[in-house]
């Protein structure tokens, strides 16, 4: 009996030091990981809305759109240039995190994939401008939509092969994008 109190109180500062070791771990590691995802998405932001100088967080209500979860206003001087929105689409292994660039002239400027879980070799490929570059200087006043030959309209988006759940995942979120843009941000001035 003695010897079993022994071990579980070993076993308890053995589960205690570690535990505190990996907290401190946390805080030392918490504000440099801050800083890079920071730093990514200012440049995804500025890759994909070149005309900004810099971003701010946009006044503008998103509670109750489960669709954009974050916009940010591209200002070049005190004038905006356009909008970067952030959307989360579900894809074929969850959600594919975009950020969706469109000025004020009402043009799609591009698109970043931040983050996704899709299938290596397939929907992986989603990031890889053969695809991602499809979007640029896309008209915000159709739809976009997905086939599997070569767009021959301006709104059309070739899938890539043997992903097809994505190429529509990813092009329903940039659609999601447009439709914010037009139903909220369209004709806003600093």
């Amino acid at each position: 009996m003695k010897e079993n109190i022994k071990l579980g109180l070993i076993l308890l500062l053995i589960t205690g030091v570690a535990g505190f070791l990996l907290g401190g771990a946390y805080e030392i590691t918490k504000a440099p990981i801050a800083a890079s995802i920071e730093a990514d998405k200012q440049a995804a932001m500025k890759a994909i809305l070149p005309t900004a100088d810099k971003f701010e967080k946009a006044d503008v209500k998103i509670e109750g759109n489960e669709k954009v979860s974050e916009v940010n206003a591209g200002l070049k001087g005190t004038e905006i240039a356009g909008y970067a929105i952030k959307v989360a689409p579900k894809g074929y292994a969850g959600p594919v995190e975009i950020m969706v660039g469109i000025s004020t002239e009402g043009k799609v400027t591009g698109i970043k994939i931040l983050s996704h879980a899709e299938t290596p070799g397939l929907g992986a490929n989603a990031p890889q401008p053969k695809f991602s570059d499809q979007y640029k200087n896309k008209p915000t006043k159709e739809k976009l939509e997905v086939v599997k030959t070569v767009p021959s309209k301006d709104t059309q988006i070739e899938a890539i092969t043997g992903a097809t759940i994505t190429s529509k995942a990813v092009t329903l979120g940039v659609n999601d994008a447009v439709n914010f843009y037009n139903s909220s941000l369209k004709g806003e001035k600093k």
